[in-house]
């Protein structure tokens, strides 16, 4: 039989409600469920030293880590040292990410995914293509030279790969992609996320109903709410159909601006965390050089030469904290933002995202005050902390 190991010690949060005095049950084969901790009689056990049981972070959008960056060079150890990066600040699961670049290295990266995929990587959920199917408009950090409409080819570039990964997200502008291509990626399987936008309510939802079920970083490059034309923002929060992605790091988005967002926000589509976070997160860097560009680090924010923010210097654990504690969220539905919503969204929610039987056993240990005390992917054990 697979070991089978109860972890006492710690409140458990199975992505619904807690369970005190309780033990998880939880292997290779993922979580076979909670009891209580007079039940678990002679099965292997862990105690831990109280705290909280939770579910894994899920982050769909991270362009780096460990000094490594998702670009022209990616192999398989590029994308092993990103997800590596990441499992001490509690991400379980994550989209390495590739933002806009050649159809050559977008291949490039692909194929990396795919045999990232074969070798097993903890972690390692599939691959987010952020452009370069963008508008100039509001292209944000993308090297404009590099930005393009779509054509057929990377229409069944695109379905190509997602056969061959075990999931794909791209990011795409309703300006530059037409409704028939959306829905030729989703019912190819892919998740289809508008972002990079200047796009008007109607066009937006036209791509909601071709299959786009999602928004790149709300609020950050994109059409604002206005008093006549609601633009990206306002259509995200009107229409039940899209997830967005949040960058919640009190730079990237007003406090005010995000608690008026999840007031509004209609369903069943929810607000998510990501990160958006470069090379620099795990390392001592103050820069990185990203397509030829100089990416600086300074006062929690990554910017270009000119101000452009550039990616995030933000760790799932520190949103989750941000949102807990800045925005006045109860720490449940921080804790949901970071984990289940972002699995429902990516479709992959009946098994990540949540401490139900039958989920992957991807968990954390927090302390009381939200540091990550250990990490475990599929019931092994990826991080403790010394």
């Amino acid at each position: 039989m697979t070991p089978v190991t109860a972890y006492l010690g710690a409140r458990i949060f199975d992505g619904e409600r807690w369970h005190d005095d309780a033990a998880l049950l939880a292997g290779p084969d993922g979580v076979e469920g909670i009891i209580s901790s007079d039940a678990v009689g002679d099965r292997p056990t862990e105690r831990l030293a109280g705290g909280m049981l939770v579910p894994g972070f899920v982050d769909l959008q991270v362009n780096g880590g460990g000094g490594a960056l998702v670009d022209e060079n990616t192999t398989v150890e590029t994308l092993r040292t990103i997800c590596a990066t990441y499992y001490r600040f509690g991400t379980t699961a994550l989209l390495p990410t590739l933002i806009t670049n050649t159809r050559e290295v977008t291949q490039r990266v692909i194929d990396a995914g795919v045999a990232a995929a074969a070798a097993r990587i903890p972690g390692f959920l599939g691959l987010h293509l952020e452009g370069p199917h963008l508008s100039i408009a509001r292209k944000g950090a993308h090297d404009p030279k590099l930005i393009r409409p779509m054509a057929e080819a990377d229409v069944e570039m695109l379905v190509a790969a997602r056969k061959r990964l075990p999931n794909l997200l791209t990011t795409v502008a309703v300006e530059t992609v037409t409704p028939e291509q959306i829905g030729r990626l989703a019912g190819g399987g892919l998740i289809v996320s508008i972002g990079h936008s200047d796009g008007t309510l109607a066009q937006v939802e036209a791509a909601a109903g071709a299959g786009a079920s999602m928004v790149t970083h709300l609020f950050n490059a994109q059409s604002q709410i206005g008093n006549r034309e609601p633009g990206l923002v306002g259509a995200t929060l009107a229409d039940g159909r899209l997830n967005a992605g949040l960058i919640a790091d009190g730079i990237h988005v007003h406090r005010a601006s995000i608690g008026i967002a999840l007031r509004a926000k209609q369903g069943p589509g929810r607000i998510f965390l990501v990160t958006d976070a470069m090379s620099m997160t795990g390392t001592d860097l103050k820069s990185i050089t990203l397509n030829g560009r100089t990416i600086i680090r300074s006062e929690g924010a990554l910017r270009l030469a000119d101000g452009t923010l550039a990616g995030a210097d933000l760790t799932m654990i520190d949103a989750v904290k941000f949102m807990h504690k800045r925005i006045g969220l109860s720490l449940e539905e921080a804790l949901r933002m970071a984990s289940t919503y972002p699995a429902n969204a990516l479709g992959v929610g009946q098994h990540m995202g949540h401490l139900r039987a039958g989920a992957a056993a991807d968990f954390l240990h927090l302390s009381d005050d939200l540091s990550v005390r250990g990490t475990w992917i599929g019931g092994a054990s990826v991080f403790a902390a010394s």
